[in-house]
């Protein structure tokens, strides 16, 4: 019995998906439409940021997996952050937001980056007052939330919920988790097979194949790096996980290039053969790094199909809050 078992789990590699380390996206399930819509236009809305030029889609760009695919984002007055912006592509998979896990959910973290000098650089309050003097989403919010006196709370939650829908499900991998036999080719498979074996599946796990955990950069071998972020350290005070990140998710890993905390790898094999010597303490061979690159790229899911939301105009005659520079 146990070995008819396991000959059907390999043609019907679905029939076991469950037993997998890693599990399927599924689709976005949208319950409040019109909360969406209203996020959807703040995401996309750069009267959050002083400069009025700075939308949450400059440095986690929809039309490119997530990302802006710059070693870190330029903000206000072309000030560089710290740290590589991660995609927001299946950022509610994940258990914590930002890379050193400051921010609880998507809410907390559509806070953030609003008030961040080195990124949006304005205020809630003057965001909200902005908004306020906006008609258009003085009308959505009433609808939304049942009073036009919204705050940032109102904002944020409406940008959480539309970052919920922003999820890639149907890459070849998961269609092969559901029973397609089909779906990955032999290489791909094979790269699965090796990725397990060598141990990866301990940080990349779960559905979004990471984000569930927080891990040291160079558990193995150190990792030597210019980039001044301390991680989970800075966060907690606690000089034992200086160092420790939020582990990304690999979904769309072949299109967030470049890749870790501090953008340093442009090359998706690289950033294999790096992270399995570094974490693992593993030497790839050439061919080992191909068939897992391959496999990663299996993971690359149907892409939000997002039309642009037509932003409520300003009014001529109402000045902006006032802003100090």
């Amino acid at each position: 019995m146990r070995k008819y078992c396991l000959l059907v789990a390999l043609i019907l590699p679905g029939a076991a998906w469950a037993n997998e380390p890693i599990q399927p996206v599924e689709p976005a399930k949208v319950t409040n439409p019109e909360k969406v819509e209203l996020g959807k236009m703040l995401f996309f809305e750069p009267r959050l940021s002083k400069s009025g030029a700075i939308s949450c889609n400059s440095c986690h760009n929809l039309a490119t997996g997530g990302v802006d695919n710059q070693v870190s984002s330029l903000g206000h007055k072309w000030k560089v952050g710290p740290i590589n912006s991660p995609t927001v592509l299946n950022s509610s998979l994940n258990f914590v937001q930002f890379w050193d896990g400051r921010a609880k959910d998507l809410k907390e973290q559509a806070a953030g980056p609003i008030a961040n000098p080195l990124e949006m650089a304005f205020t809630h309050n003057l965001a909200v007052e902005t908004l306020h003097t906006l008609p258009g989403y003085r009308t959505r919010f009433s609808a939304v939330y049942g009073k036009d006196n919204f705050g940032i709370d109102e904002v944020t939650d409406a940008i959480a919920a539309f970052e919920e829908t922003l999820v890639t499900p149907n890459a070849p991998f998961d269609r092969w988790l559901k029973g397609d036999s089909k779906a990955l080719t032999a290489q791909q498979l094979k790269g699965y097979e090796l990725f397990k074996a060598k141990g990866c599946t301990a940080c990349h796990n779960g559905v979004a194949i990471g984000g569930n955990s927080y891990q040291k950069m160079g558990l193995v071998k150190s990792y030597k790096t210019d980039n001044p972020a301390q991680g989970r350290g800075a966060v907690t005070g606690e000089k034992q996980f200086i160092g420790w990140f939020k582990v990304p998710t690999l979904r769309n890993i072949e299109l967030t290039y470049p890749y870790f905390h501090d953008g340093a790898v442009w090359d998706l094999k690289e950033a294999v053969q790096i992270m399995a010597d570094i974490q693992l303490g593993q030497r790839l061979t050439d061919q080992e790094a191909e068939d897992m690159t391959a496999y990663l790229k299996s993971l690359t899911g149907e892409q939000p199909q997002i039309v642009l939301p037509q932003l409520p105009p300003s009014q001529p005659d109402t000045p902006k809050p006032e802003v100090k520079s």
